[in-house]
């Protein structure tokens, strides 16, 4: 099948990247807030993630708005009707995501694609919400989805070949390197990267070193491009949470038990970068 019209339901950090990326590789896209507030709010970091493509030269002014102007923002599941492919990105909850799946199958053409951005939950449980489970598959984008090149996708029970082919196109002609998962609770990156941020949240809670000693520690003793305390703020806690929650019901592993400080600060709205406070004060800019 040929996708040329894409929907993307949720406009926060992931939907709003996702709406752009489809949009800079010449989808036509919907975009889905659930109120105009929100939605305007997404398309306006749209706007300045476009912007900022330009000032670094990722990008010309004329391909930039030449992106824009196949973005569409909307309220209504209505324009999803004429989507060869929709990509859900709402929050990680999976009443909520099997809910908006079973919609889509009413509304969206019979040949339409349904994926899902989950970074863990269950394809194979969304799908089953639907009457096309050959037709829906995860479509794993990273955080921010213009920058990261990496899409995992993930193929439930009942996928098929013919949905992970024509996913595959889809992710490569979006300029995305492609891994392919089982539908087990955190694919490959979330599988191995949240045991070892839950470990950085613990070792902070027993006093190995300060948050500032232990993400200087695995910056330069890993090599890694910032320490996983950073990291968690860059993602979400709320987000990490929700994820080692889900892999822990799915293994019992206490591995992916989130540590009662995670916990603690999820509850008091201490989620990262986009409250203003997580591990680090962003409230002045610059992280303190």
């Amino acid at each position: 099948m040929e996708i040329t019209r894409v929907g993307v339901v949720g406009c926060g950090l992931m939907g709003s990247g996702i709406a752009e990326v489809c949009a800079r590789a010449s989808y036509q896209v919907v975009v889905r807030e659930v109120n105009d507030d929100l939605l305007a709010r997404g398309l306006a970091r749209i706007d300045a993630s476009l912007g900022r493509a330009v000032s670094r030269g990722k990008v010309s002014e004329p391909d930039a708005k030449a992106a824009r102007a196949r973005i569409r923002g909307t309220v209504d599941l209505a324009p999803f009707a004429e989507a060869d492919l929709v990509v859900e990105a709402i929050i990680e909850r999976m009443d909520d995501k099997k809910r908006l799946f079973a919609e889509l199958d009413g509304l969206c053409p019979p040949h339409a694609l349904l994926a899902s951005n989950t970074s863990s939950l269950s394809i194979t449980e969304m799908a089953s919400a639907t009457g096309r489970p050959a037709q829906v598959l995860g479509l794993h984008f990273f955080n921010p989805p213009p920058v990261m090149p990496l899409v995992e996708m993930v193929r439930g029970l009942l996928t098929g070949e013919a949905a992970l082919e024509a996913g595959r196109k889809f992710a490569a002609s979006c300029g995305k390197t492609v891994v392919v998962c089982k539908d087990r609770p955190g694919f490959v990156v979330n599988l191995l990267l949240v045991p070892f941020l839950l470990d950085a949240v613990r070792a902070l809670e027993v006093g190995v070193a300060s948050k500032e000693e232990i993400d200087t520690a695995v910056q330069l003793g890993l090599n890694h491009p910032m320490g996983p305390l950073t990291l968690l703020d860059f993602v979400g806690l709320d987000t990490t949470y929700y994820i080692a929650e889900a892999m822990y019901q799915e293994f019992k592993d206490p591995r992916y038990a989130a540590p009662p400080l995670l916990k603690q600060m999820v509850l008091a709205g201490l989620h990262g970068r986009k409250t203003g406070r997580g591990f680090y004060d962003y409230t002045e800019g610059k992280p303190r």
